[in-house]
């Protein structure tokens, strides 16, 4: 009787050479050597992995649970759980992720945003980190030139009404 063996997992692959033009949907794990001018999402509902080589290129939205960059993205990235940027990763866009390695010679040009701090939005107020009794206020004075001179202090008057 014939029976078939078990084939080993084998990943999407987009080819060196290869260029994809539109939006790029995946699940498990894909492998880009070429260019896609689109966005890359992985199915949310399933453990997903991408992987951009150094002669990957990506014009669009990449978003994965599992993120190895060693190429170039154009645009904003999410990593649901971790984010490599290897020394050749150019990243032009803000990056959203769980856990961060970021090799020396990396380049991201954005903002690097942890994923439990919420998302900046421009009419977003920053959550104070102290409560604005327990800080004391300082009264205002014109700025004054640095100097290294030791005798010269700093006169900083606190505004009545706080004992700090």
């Amino acid at each position: 009787m014939l029976t078939m063996k078990k084939q080993p997992h084998t990943p999407s692959h987009i080819g060196a050479g290869m260029k994809v033009a539109g939006p790029c949907a995946f699940q498990g794990e894909l492998r880009i050597d070429g260019w896609i001018a689109g966005d890359v999402l992985a199915d949310d509902s399933a453990d997903s992995t991408l992987i951009l080589s150094e002669s990957g290129r990506v014009e669009g939205r990449v978003s994965a649970n599992h993120l190895y960059l060693a190429g170039t993205v154009v645009g904003p990235v999410i990593a649901g759980d971790v984010l490599e940027l290897k020394a050749t990763a150019h990243v032009e866009g803000d990056v959203r992720y769980k856990t961060l390695e970021m090799r020396p010679g990396a380049v991201v040009i954005g903002l690097l945003q942890p994923e439990f701090l919420p998302a900046l939005t421009g009419d977003a107020e920053p959550a104070a980190a102290t409560p604005a009794a327990e800080v004391p206020q300082v009264a205002a004075q014109e700025p004054t030139e640095p100097t290294l001179d030791p005798n010269r202090s700093l006169d900083l008057e606190l505004q009545p009404g706080n004992d700090h």
